[in-house]
């Protein structure tokens, strides 16, 4: 990190408000963006993004733009502790990349995004309403090591080898390609389950369905079916490889921040999440790792995740401003993070 300081007292009480906020980084200050000015990012800034639902959840995103200055990047990721800090911990964070951004946050600007550079509109991108109820689809692909990782809602990311679950809110539609492996059907049952049960509430309904007997309510969300991509075996082994992850605890009892290896390879079991300490799941074979914060860990463990995970980025050698990074207290945990765990009560 380099030797910067943000101002402190960036926040007041109506951070705390429900909707949506955002601030841009500016000489080590984040300054509040007008609500007209919502969804467009100039890309040699960073920005804050906090959106928080009226039942009490929220959500934290650090923008970054692809011309930014490391001094912006840095200032971006003290502010979102403050931030963080002044929320007492609640928001899962997420690192956004200009040009790479998660399914997550398109979906708070329904109307879609607009890139600036000198004032030129030099991208756009299109997302769904949020005045309706969040739908989302799920791949499931793998044979060994199967995993579920969200893509976009389209029948563009379908294909006959994979499992896919349709998240419609009320409704959940569990989709078998016809050429899906066995451990594909198994892997979509448990998800599906999951996202009922820890999402849902359990009210949720499941609809398990095979290639060509789509209900009315996946195509009136997806419109007709066309005819579909086939599936190689060479794909379930390259998304195996993709989809290992390792556990790593985080810790600085000794007084200096410390990172042990708990478990070379999942599934994990949740146990090994210990509330006194931080935990890094990597999968970053996939482009992707998380900070697990336990609500029994010290302030500086919490306040220091996110330097934890650039260090731990550089120290694997994986690209950093391709590297997602989700940051999770506990209590907030994700059907993605969660399906990495043997069972999740």
């Amino acid at each position: 990190m380099l030797p910067l300081k943000a101002a402190p007292g960036q926040f007041g009480p109506s951070a705390r408000e429900p909707g949506l906020h955002a601030w841009r980084v500016e000489k080590l200050k984040a300054v509040p963006i007008a609500a007209k000015e919502l969804g467009t990012f100039f890309n040699g800034d960073a920005y804050l993004v906090l959106s928080n639902k009226p039942e009490g959840e929220s959500t934290l995103h650090m923008w970054i733009g692809e011309k930014s200055s490391r001094d912006e990047q840095v200032a971006c990721a003290m502010l979102a502790t403050q931030l963080d800090d002044f929320l007492s911990g609640e928001p899962v964070q997420h690192r956004e990349v200009q040009g790479i951004e998660s399914t997550d946050f398109m979906q708070l600007f329904p109307r879609g995004i607009t890139y600036k550079e000198g004032g030129v509109e030099s991208a756009f991108r299109k997302t769904q309403s949020t005045s309706a109820p969040v739908q989302r689809l799920y791949q499931i692909k793998g044979k060994r090591n199967i995993r579920a990782r969200e893509v976009e809602l389209s029948w563009a990311s379908f294909n006959k080898g994979d499992c896919f679950i349709l998240d419609l809110g009320e409704a959940i539609v569990s989709w078998s390609g016809s050429q899906a492996n066995m451990f594909e059907k198994q892997k979509m049952t448990e998800i599906a389950a999951l996202i009922r049960d820890s999402e849902k509430h359990g009210k949720a309904k499941i609809t398990a369905v095979c290639e060509g007997e789509e209900p009315a309510e996946m195509l009136q969300v997806l419109g007709p079916m066309p005819a579909l991509k086939e599936s190689t075996p060479e794909e379930d082994s390259q998304a195996d490889a993709s989809n290992t992850a390792s556990l790593y605890k985080v810790s600085d009892a000794t007084g200096t921040m410390k990172l042990t290896k708990v478990s070379e390879k999942s599934p994990f079991e949740k146990d090994q999440l210990l509330r006194d300490d931080c935990f890094i799941l990597d999968n970053g074979a996939n482009g992707k790792i998380f900070i697990w914060k336990g609500s029994g860990a010290n302030g500086e463990e919490k306040r220091a995740a996110l330097k934890v995970a650039d260090d731990f980025i550089e120290k694997m050698s994986y690209p950093r401003l391709k590297t997602q990074v989700e940051i999770i207290p506990q209590g907030r945990e994700t059907v993605i993070f969660k399906q990495f765990f043997k069972s999740w009560n």
